[in-house]
């Protein structure tokens, strides 16, 4: 029997995004990637970086071209059916982490799996193991995020953005307030559970020295090139 083809974790052909005032705009010929491969995003503010970020993740709708996620359309799905496929198959670590800070450890943790609609038993065993691996030990997880240093509260949004599961990790420059020892320790903790879960990581930075744990790369004053190996 012949093996079916696998369903890219992310294409997209002719993307084009622009604003109706004018102006700016964002054309992206092609980009396909891989389950479990990773892509270094590169650009200068104003590149479109953050865009792109909103288009992978369904938040913003194309204006012409075809984008696929896991092999679904997003280009054609309504508002909460885009809603529904980010919260089963996307993780998000953003900038500022967005932790909530009267939550705990756990209960933060536990969002992003409550949005996919999965078991709730099921969902504390992984978070906790999650947490674990992390280095996030059970003394701290009934604390509120708001007690962790910001080092913590990073590994806190991996855990919680890797819970369900998701195909695709997006990341938008969260390593920006570190310093170099910090930054490398949390790119392979990231990395190390996005490959434990085969995971699809797209990583948002200006820090073009993190070029060395990915697998390709995408600089947005070039996309005409398309994605290169690192």
């Amino acid at each position: 029997m012949t093996d079916k083809p696998k369903i890219p974790a992310i294409d997209l052909k002719q993307l084009q995004f622009y604003y109706q005032s004018g102006g700016w705009q964002l054309n992206l010929p092609g980009l396909t990637l891989h389950c479990g491969q990773h892509l270094f995003v590169r650009g200068v503010s104003g590149s479109g970086k953050t865009t792109l970020l909103n288009l992978l993740c369904g938040i913003t709708r194309p204006v012409s071209g075809e984008l696929y996620v896991n092999g679904q359309p997003l280009h054609q799905l309504s508002s909460s059916a885009r809603d529904s496929l980010r919260a089963k198959h996307i993780g998000v670590v953003f900038q500022q982490l967005n932790l909530i800070p009267y939550l705990s450890v756990l209960d933060n943790t536990l969002l992003s799996s409550h949005f996919a609609g999965q078991n709730k038993t099921d969902s504390v065993n992984r978070a906790k193991t999650l947490l674990q691996r992390l280095g996030l030990q059970q003394d701290l997880w009934h604390k509120p995020a708001t007690n962790l240093s910001v080092g913590q509260q990073q590994r806190v949004a991996i855990a919680r953005a890797l819970l369900p599961k998701p195909t695709l990790l997006i990341a938008d420059e969260p390593t920006s307030a570190l310093d170099s020892d910090n930054r490398d320790a949390f790119m392979r903790v990231m990395l190390a559970e996005a490959d434990a879960n085969g995971c699809t990581v797209i990583f948002v930075s200006h820090d073009q020295s993190l070029t060395q744990y990915f697998h390709y790369q995408l600089d947005m004053q070039q996309l005409a090139t398309g994605v290169q190996p690192c």
